[in-house]
């Protein structure tokens, strides 16, 4: 257990943002025995000069013209600073000694506005954590000095056109330079072992508040009806991160199973052939109170991944959902999974999923049903961040 510290966490997702994060996540943990300061990004000079009576940005602009203080207690011992700085866009620029010089202004700048904070607080010594922020924090460890730099990774963000086109040269970078790395999948640990020996794998935290009990949630009413075995699937319905032709094979082999989907469709879904068979049922998205009560009415989950960049490396949330109500699961072998082979079937291609879904139903037991349970609710945030704290002990003695 680290207590007693003074944390500062820097990354992509503002704290007022209201979708959740496994940063925010994080961030709350830390506070139960730390003081914490989260620290939203700076605004873009564009966003700055535009007229837009978004609240929230006009408050952004308040604090830049120092007519409102930044510094905003969210809690006892954790406060959220709104820097009062705007940074200029780099993303355009080409990766040269250009792009390194603007960014390395706008570190400064960043730095400029969390020192003043920190001199507010009172914070010394501080354990500086990076949420996967490559550009306005990458001179951090540099500026701010703090006693120890962590770089915390949960997304292969290099497979996205936008962080690849500095970031294949800035992550590894700012990797090596950590003192320390921890990640939420073995993928992106060994990934980043390559940089720095001093990287961890954690796990990841899930919310289960709304999967506990499965013997108390009702299934889903337009399901009730349907043919089964009900073989299903919840997420986005994405041709970059799910593959049709397994969705394909599995409604062809076996008619007399029902494939339900949940979840927008993509493009390359919408005009797929899965659209004309009668046992494919696309029911499109749902709130996320109701989630629980369509898991509840499958018979087995899948998560039929496409491998690529994009996915290889995710913690794959929703196994574990599907686990929490008890549920066989069958899904594609990655390294990330590995986590989970003890509990879930692992598919290595499309030919497998048959195979594997017909065993996952007969081998289902109530005994088997709670043991899955058990496993999926040891991933909370605060098992997560005890990983986090181990490492960071390991990281101190040495």
């Amino acid at each position: 257990m680290i207590s007693g510290k003074d944390i500062v966490i820097v990354g992509q997702q503002a704290w007022d943002v209201e979708i959740g994060s496994n940063c925010k996540n994080i961030a709350l943990e830390f506070a139960q025995d730390n003081r914490v300061l989260y620290v939203n990004s700076p605004i873009k000079r564009k966003e700055f000069l535009k007229k837009n009576p978004d609240e929230k940005l006009q408050f952004r602009k308040r604090v830049i013209k120092k007519e409102v203080s930044g510094l905003v207690e969210i809690d006892h011992h954790f406060w959220n600073l709104f820097p009062d700085c705007y940074s200029e866009s780099v993303h355009w620029l080409p990766d040269n000694f250009i792009f390194d010089m603007v960014n390395k202004i706008n570190n400064k700048r960043y730095a400029k506005t969390i020192k003043k904070a920190l001199k507010e607080l009172g914070f010394k010594d501080i354990i500086l954590f990076n949420d996967n922020d490559l550009h306005d924090s990458f001179h951090l460890k540099e500026l701010l000095k703090p006693k120890l730099s962590i770089y915390y990774s949960r997304d292969y963000i290099l497979a996205t056109e936008y962080w690849n086109k500095h970031g294949k040269k800035l992550e590894p970078l700012l990797i090596a330079k950590s003192d320390l790395v921890v990640s939420n999948s073995l993928y992106l640990t060994n990934y980043c072992k390559q940089y720095n020996p001093s990287s961890y794998y954690v796990g990841q935290g899930c919310d289960f508040d709304l999967f506990l009990h499965p013997e108390s949630i009702p299934k889903a009413e337009e399901l009730k009806d349907i043919k089964t075995p009900i073989i299903g699937y919840v997420g986005a319905i994405t041709s970059s991160r799910l593959d049709i032709e397994i969705m394909q094979k599995i409604a062809l082999d076996k008619p007399e199973w029902t494939i339900a989907l949940v979840g927008n469709e993509d493009d390359a879904f919408q005009k797929s052939n899965l659209h004309q068979q009668d046992n494919v049922l696309f029911l499109g998205s749902k709130k996320v109170d109701e989630l629980a009560k369509y898991i509840n009415s499958f018979d087995v989950c899948i998560n039929p991944q496409l491998l690529n960049q994009l996915t290889i490396g995710n913690y794959p949330r929703k196994i574990d959902e599907y686990l929490a109500l008890g549920k066989p699961v069958v899904a594609t072998q990655t390294e990330a999974m590995e986590v989970f082979k003890d509990y879930v079937f692992l598919a290595k291609d499309k030919e497998e999923y048959t195979t594997l879904i017909e065993q996952a139903l007969l081998t289902n037991t109530q005994q088997i049903a709670q043991q899955r349970i058990a496993f999926a609710l040891t991933h909370t945030w605060k098992n997560s961040v005890k990983e986090i704290y181990k490492a960071i002990s390991t990281k101190l003695k040495s």
